[in-house]
């Protein structure tokens, strides 16, 4: 076992998961309940199959179907461990389908879906979800993919200021809710990011997330569109904090940034997993 902050320079930053290294399949009920005994926003449960890899990941109370953060301490973990070549591009068969990981630099750089929302009109809007994020006098604009849904609000100082109403945002039908806006002059000359995020899932058991890697699958094709450029640099404006690069390629989005190692250790005898049935696949999030 492991944790590992993801989106992350130094220890303490950034969004920690857990990562259980597993020599195959294992019950989905334990892979659940230990999700929820370690209790960060994801636990990633990677194993070997076939050429590459195995990848399922679960917050403390549900599997989710991409999870970038804990996609990162995966592979940051197998190659940590020398489980994998440094040099070896890593393959995850995951929910999402096919997903890799390459050394890039001091960092790690992902091959994720496009996740594009599409932007939605005043009549799309659910009823009370501008309510529920407390935004009923801030001008914004609203989008959905298949996981969440995106609000673009007038500036940097709307998404500090959010104090979303948890319970009303966790009956939406959505996995969570991305909020972003450009950045403010002093975000841009101190961390040189073209867009700053927060992402809210407590649906999922996770009411914010500190950095939310699968997000930027959204928010990459949104900023693109909006600044007509495919490169791009997001800030997650959470407590920890995180930065997350963005490379849109037609229908695949190419995230990147560092992780760092803070704990590691073996689970107890009694904490092991059970021989059983390999997990189903299947969305649950």
């Amino acid at each position: 076992m492991f944790i590992v902050d993801a989106f992350a320079e130094h220890p303490f930053s950034g969004n920690p998961a857990a990562v259980c290294l597993l020599s195959g399949s294992v019950q989905d009920d334990w892979m659940q309940a230990l999700a929820a005994e370690m209790n960060l926003s994801e636990t990633a449960f990677v194993w070997a199959e076939g050429a590459g890899w195995r990848l399922r990941w679960f917050t403390p109370t549900v599997e989710v179907d991409l999870c970038g953060h804990a996609t990162l301490a995966a592979a940051h973990v197998l190659w940590d461990t020398g489980a994998a070549p440094d040099s070896e591009t890593l393959t995850f068969a995951t929910l999402s389908g096919e997903l890799t990981a390459r050394r890039a630099g001091r960092g790690i750089e992902m091959n994720f879906p496009a996740e594009p929302a599409v932007e939605m009109g005043a009549g799309e809007v659910p009823a009370g979800f501008i309510e529920a994020l407390r935004l009923s006098d801030v001008a914004c604009t609203v989008g959905r993919n298949r996981l969440d849904l995106l609000v673009e609000v007038v500036d940097e100082a709307a998404v500090r200021a959010l104090t979303p109403d948890f319970p009303a945002i966790g009956r939406l039908d959505a996995r969570g809710v991305i909020v972003t806006s450009r950045p403010g002059r002093a975000t841009v000359e101190s961390l040189g990011v073209d867009f700053v995020s927060r992402y809210f899932a407590p649906a999922a058991g996770v009411p914010e997330d500190p950095v939310t890697g699968s997000a930027h699958c959204a928010l990459g094709p949104w900023w693109a569109a909006r600044l007509g450029k495919e490169r791009l640099v997001g800030a997650q404006l959470s407590q920890r904090g995180g930065i997350v690069g963005v490379a849109c390629e037609d229908t695949r989005v190419l995230l990147s940034g560092a992780a760092v190692t803070v704990l590691q250790g073996s689970l107890s005898q009694v904490a092991t997993p059970p021989v059983g049935k390999k997990g189903q696949s299947g969305e649950t999030a």
